[in-house]
């Protein structure tokens, strides 16, 4: 039987049940009282309001019952029609979207109707019928919408050739009608306005707190920035200190010897000569140590041509020989380039101390939005924890930039694999479309 021959006739049935009901009620209650005379007049009266009021109050239940059982709209479309367009003109978006997902579900019979906006590059559902609790679903287009389990049937909403939202219906057990796809076709035509309105104002509220994330995630790039500096600034007193205690106390000491003899009437001249000797030589190896500090701290090369051409300059003066592989193109950002530069350097360095020992290789590479360096040591009875005490600032340097050092000891010999991000922007994306749509 025709479904909707089926809906029709259980619905009079029932109907026709519930008001020879109440008149059996009325006949068998009041007939006592009024008398058959009166009762044959007043009766079909009274029992006609009963059976009006009692329908009023029972019907929205009793459509619901029989749509359940057909799967049959006891609207037409007509009345879905002008439902849709009074919730199109409520004003408050909040009222409007789940009002058209509930006549959408009324005008067609289905048990799910959803709207789904498009929000960027992929649809947020934005209303379902009945409510559904929990974060709304999402899909990246149309083809995975419409596979979804509870999803029969789909409707785009058009604005111009701009896709703004999508009807959705799910019908179990029941056949999507033409005239329920005529319904859809409707009411998308007709809240085409409305729904570019609520795209535009969630495409706003997404652009806000995105504007919130880079607030926070430039805080953070802001406090990383600091940390790395006071990190460096401790690694220039540490070297400072090392590389000039010894030597200055030993200039000390000669210039003291030196003055010791000038003070002694008709003392020899040459322990003095050779004390002012020694007190020159000790200045100028201390000044050119400062001068290495210097280029460390600010290496002229690394700023104008990059780190593979600082690391190459840097291998050269080393006494142990290093086979140096990188290639860093485009250049990146003094912190990155400078960060991974200063690591690599103090490995090296602290690793050429056995300049007896086989060939240090070195792989800089860029790639995966990171730049990385590994450096392989084969040389036997390297431990990595000597090497991991020597790197301590460069590590907390490299961690402050958001960055990692590990250190392994293997078959190959020890291997110190470091990186950094290649950019230490604020990790939100700024590159949103603007309302293109889903295509």
């Amino acid at each position: 039987m025709d479904r909707t021959v089926a809906a029709r006739l259980l619905r009079l049935l029932v109907v026709a049940s519930g008001a020879t009901a109440v008149f059996a009620a009325l006949v068998g209650g009041l007939t006592p009282v009024l008398g058959p005379d009166r009762a044959a007049v007043l009766l079909p009266f009274l029992a006609a309001a009963a059976a009006t009021a009692g329908l009023g109050a029972v019907l929205p239940r009793l459509d619901h019952w029989v749509r359940s059982l057909t799967h049959h709209r006891t609207s037409t479309p007509y009345s879905t029609l002008a439902a849709a367009a009074d919730r199109i003109r409520a004003g408050s978006l909040q009222a409007a979207l789940p009002g058209l997902a509930q006549v959408l579900a009324d005008g067609t019979g289905a048990q799910r109707a959803a709207l789904w906006l498009v929000v960027e590059d992929r649809l947020v559902s934005a209303a379902t019928h009945p409510p559904e609790e929990g974060a709304p679903a999402t899909a990246p287009n149309l083809a995975v919408l419409l596979a979804r389990p509870d999803t029969d049937h789909v409707v785009p909403v058009l604005d111009g050739v701009v896709l703004r939202a999508v009807l959705a219906i799910g019908k179990p057990g029941a056949p999507i009608t033409p005239g329920d796809q005529q319904l859809m076709r409707d009411v998308a035509n007709g809240a085409g306005s409305l729904l570019r309105e609520v795209q535009q104002g969630a495409e706003l509220e997404e652009r806000v707190r995105r504007a919130a994330d880079l607030a926070v995630e430039l805080q953070r790039s802001r406090q990383r920035l600091g940390r790395a500096r006071d990190v460096e600034r401790r690694r220039l007193v540490a070297e400072l200190s090392h590389a000039t205690t010894e030597p200055l106390a030993a200039l000390r000491a000669e210039l003291e010897r030196a003055a010791e003899g000038l003070a002694a009437p008709g003392a020899p001249t040459d322990p003095v000569r050779q004390a002012l000797g020694r007190a020159r030589s000790g200045l100028d190896a201390l000044l050119e140590r400062f001068r290495s500090i210097a280029r460390g701290v600010y290496p002229a090369v690394l700023r104008d041509q990059g780190p593979v051409a600082a690391l190459e300059e840097l291998v050269a003066d080393l006494p142990r020989s290093v086979r140096l592989e990188a290639d860093l193109s485009p250049r990146l950002g003094w912190e990155i380039e400078s960060g991974i530069y200063y690591v690599t350097a103090s490995a090296l360095q602290h690793l050429a101390l056995r300049s007896d020992a086989p060939e240090l290789r070195v792989q800089l590479v860029h790639g995966g939005g990171r730049l990385s360096i590994r450096i392989e040591d084969p040389a036997p009875g390297a431990e990595p924890d000597d090497l991991r005490a020597a790197l301590t600032i460069d590590t907390e340097r490299l961690a402050a930039l958001g960055g990692e050092l590990e250190l392994v000891r293997g078959e190959a010999g020890t291997v110190l694999h470091a990186w950094l991000p290649d950019r230490l922007e604020p990790l939100v994306d700024l590159s949103a479309p603007r309302g293109e749509g889903v295509r």
